[in-house]
């Protein structure tokens, strides 16, 4: 058996293993066995492409991929062994920028590899050279809006640069003239293909995948890790097709369809526009300022949170970025084995944007061994409130803000939240009073059946634990 036909038969068990991984990670109970196929996939896949590389290439080609593997795989294991809950947002967001920068390397040495070599070029001639310079250019322009827009994420992930979104004059105006300034630039391109406009191409992509993101405000950034992800996807999948590598342009589709379908429920979940957040945010502008005024707070301490605990018959945990933060899943997790150790219902309500990274809150949990029977999605849990004695929010606060529901003039107004206020009681856990990365006020704060528990969570948390 050929070198070719081996690596295309290895190619076919990756992309069963993909396809396989990403089954497995749509359930809770099945999410580690999908990791374990997609990490087999992979290694397969590398193993597959070395392979017939070394066959094609000369000694210092094959040394050259032994050294970047090295060193990638050194790099990897560095960050994944340093990265804290809190920053898996951002590590994905640059992670995708990498994707991004491949494509658009993928697509120029196609380029200097056929439509500038004048030997090469005869030899795809027709309308194969117009299909490949089609390929170079969508690559390229694919891969650069990636980059440039997934670098923005990073930036904005990490407080790099602030979370509001930037709203130059007649923005949608430019983004749809990029747009149209793509779309005949590819047809001179495929008519005429030269250095000139590819370049151009680049520049354009560049500057649209900066400004996309850029217009997006902080209220809308997990829908833009999942989008990011869906073009990183459609990026490599367009190296597939320059580089003839099938596993590639399977495994991009896999990854852009799919982070496409998921950009969709979120936005769904936050009643936003799925195309609206992909043209640049035209909805929710994040830290919009509010001054009215809405009462006082009550406060209440760890010992009397303690004690509505004990007397409760049913409580409702709705976790939050803030949880991440405190990196307080371990103390959560071990009051609900106490709770449900006095036989009191302790259950978990996950918005589906809770935190910054689709299933942020579902990883805490999972990492602290909380019973996944007990963590239910905002559908499941959102008619049960009215019934529930006690709810922890623990350090969430644009997903559980009743003026999504009460205020149309609201910023965040039809968004789907979590209505922690028709529960008997409710206890915030907050590091103060400041709003949340949307940049909106909650009056659930200042409501008569809310107190507020003010410290680090994880820290309040063990304070509980230790008074029961």
């Amino acid at each position: 058996m050929s070198a070719s036909t081996a690596a295309a038969a290895a190619y076919i068990v990756a992309a069963l293993l993909f396809i396989l991984s990403l089954a497995g990670l749509s359930r809770h109970e099945t999410a580690k066995a999908g990791n374990a196929y997609g990490m087999a996939g992979m290694a397969i896949a590398l193993v597959a492409t070395i392979g017939l590389a070394t066959r094609n290439s000369s000694g210092v080609g094959i040394a050259l991929l032994v050294v970047a593997m090295v060193a990638g795989a050194a790099i990897g294991l560095w960050r994944a062994a340093r990265v804290e809950m809190t920053g898996m947002p951002e590590l994905i967001a640059i992670l995708h920028s990498f994707v991004g920068l491949a494509a658009v390397l993928v697509g120029w040495n196609g380029y200097l590899s056929v439509e500038a070599d004048a030997e090469n070029q005869t030899e795809v001639a027709g309308n194969l050279l117009g299909i490949h310079s089609a390929e170079v250019v969508i690559g390229v322009f694919i891969g650069a809006v990636t980059f440039t827009g997934s670098i923005v994420a990073f930036l904005k992930l990490s407080a790099r640069i602030s979370s509001n979104p930037l709203v130059l004059p007649g923005k949608n105006a430019l983004n749809l003239g990029a747009l149209v300034a793509f779309a005949v630039l590819t047809v001179v391109f495929v008519v005429e293909p030269n250095l000139l406009v590819l370049s151009a191409v680049t520049l354009l992509a560049l500057a649209l995948g900066w400004h996309l993101v850029a217009s997006i405000g902080g209220g809308d950034m997990p829908v833009v890790v999942s989008m990011l992800n869906s073009y990183s996807g459609w990026a490599a999948a367009a190296s597939g097709f320059l580089l003839g590598n099938d596993l590639l342009i399977i495994t991009g589709a896999l990854v852009g369809s799919s982070g496409a379908y998921l950009s969709y429920i979120m936005c769904k979940a936050m009643n936003r526009s799925f195309i609206s957040v992909i043209a640049g945010g035209f909805g929710i502008q994040g830290n919009v300022s509010d001054d009215r005024d809405y009462g006082e707070h009550t406060e209440i301490s760890a010992e009397d949170t303690a004690d509505l605990l004990r007397e409760a018959a049913s409580v409702v945990i709705t976790p939050g970025y803030g949880m991440a933060v405190a990196q307080a899943q371990g103390a959560v997790a071990e009051l609900t084995r106490k709770l449900r150790a006095k036989d009191i219902d302790v259950r978990f309500g996950i918005h589906p944007v809770a935190g910054r990274l689709p299933g942020h809150m579902n990883v805490l949990l999972a990492e602290a061994r909380v019973p996944y029977d007990v963590v239910l999605e905002m559908d499941e849990i959102n008619d049960d409130f009215a019934r529930t004695s006690v709810v922890l929010v623990i350090g969430a606060n644009d997903t559980v803000n009743p003026a999504a529901t009460d205020d149309p003039g609201s910023p965040i107004a039809g968004m789907p939240v979590l209505k922690v206020w028709e529960a008997e009681r409710v206890i915030v856990f907050k590091r103060s009073m400041s709003t949340g990365y949307a940049g909106v006020q909650n009056p659930l704060f200042f409501r008569e059946n809310s107190r507020m528990l003010f410290g680090d969570a994880r820290e309040r948390v063990e304070d509980i634990l230790r008074t029961l």
